[in-house]
């Protein structure tokens, strides 16, 4: 016993294991009664409260669902409007549950910061928006141009590299949140907008006239986008990844918002153990055998928060791509429930 103590005692001292602190955050959200959830200022699509700060988005979905899971009730989530300087620091204080903030996953966040990303819930890369006006087709044609980016993101450092590389000068006007940068780029200060593809798209359908901006047809980066949650908390980590993996497993399945009930009576040996029909794949993760239906009864399946937030149909009007399932051409895959 003693010697088991002294191992534990050591591990602990070098990080291996979670402290009590660490390890009870579903408990404390249980007893709080919501999940705390970190989200942008505004980005249309993804996360962007309206005029009656009811928030909507993809990673806003994503929260409700984890809401679902945990207390059958998609509203029972509050959320706090972070900046990319403040998002982890946030995270890491407990002061929110899950960071669901266009966050690239990275290595060196993954590594050194105590933080665990849970999937990718959208794929992305960095470009860049012009003036149809100014007649510019190419990136390469950006030398000296002036360059809107928000400090604080991989944003600088990928331009920065993409610059260096093809021996463009680099000129860079740099603010400290993502709404000063659109803003001093529709005021005219800058000639470049640069960020995440989806987030130009976003900003862009929030202009008075949309069609006068292009997005440059480079991609010069990897942004693998996703929820993080601190480490050390292996069950609330399982927690936020199994729900990404059922919205993505109800799509692949074929079972939605408008057929999951219908979807109980399936002979699909998968589905019944989605929907907690067969087996009990919620008492590992500390919830209900039906968690997952939950989630797609309350929230809908991986497609359909696609659809309705950034989908062709929305002003965003982005096409899935690689955020297509496996099987459609895409990247996007589930790990089994079973």
């Amino acid at each position: 016993m003693q010697k088991t103590l002294v191992t534990i005692a050591l591990a602990a001292s070098l990080g291996l294991v979670a402290t009590t602190a660490q390890a009870d955050i579903l408990d404390d959200v249980k007893a709080k009664g919501y999940v705390q959830c970190g989200v942008t200022g505004g980005v249309p699509g993804f996360s962007a409260p309206d005029s009656n700060n009811v928030w909507t988005g993809i990673e806003v979905d994503y929260c409700r669902a984890l809401a679902a899971a945990i207390f059958n009730d998609a509203d029972a989530v509050r959320f706090t409007s972070l900046t990319s300087q403040e998002r982890f620091t946030a995270l890491s204080a407990g002061e929110i549950d899950v960071l669901s903030r266009t966050t690239t996953w990275t290595m060196s966040r993954d590594t050194q910061l105590g933080i665990s990303f849970v999937g990718t819930m959208f794929y992305d890369g960095q470009g860049f928006m012009v003036r149809k006006a100014d007649g510019i087709a190419s990136a390469l044609d950006l030398s000296g141009a002036a360059i809107c980016i928000e400090s604080g993101t991989t944003t600088e450092l990928n331009a920065a590299d993409y610059f260096a590389a093809n021996n463009l000068e680099f000129n860079t006007v740099v603010f400290v949140d993502q709404d000063e940068v659109v803003k001093a780029y529709e005021d005219g200060r800058c000639d470049v907008y640069t960020t995440d593809s989806s987030a130009l798209a976003a900003e862009r359908s929030k202009f008075a006239n949309p069609d006068d901006h292009i997005i440059l047809p480079e991609i010069i980066s990897k942004e693998p986008l996703g929820p993080v949650v601190r480490a050390g908390d292996t069950t609330w980590f399982n927690i936020a990844r199994w729900t990404y993996f059922a919205l993505l497993e109800a799509e692949e399945l074929g079972v939605s918002q408008a057929n999951v009930d219908e979807m109980l009576g399936s002979d699909n040996p998968a589905i019944k153990r989605l929907l907690g029909v067969e087996g009990d794949f919620g008492t590992p993760l500390g919830l209900t055998k039906d968690w997952a239906y939950q989630i797609i009864k309350l929230v809908g399946n991986y497609a359909e928060t696609y659809d309705r937030n950034v989908g062709p149909a929305t002003p965003i009007g982005l096409e899935r791509g690689l955020n297509a399932l496996w099987k459609d051409g895409g990247i996007q895959y589930a790990a089994p429930i079973r």
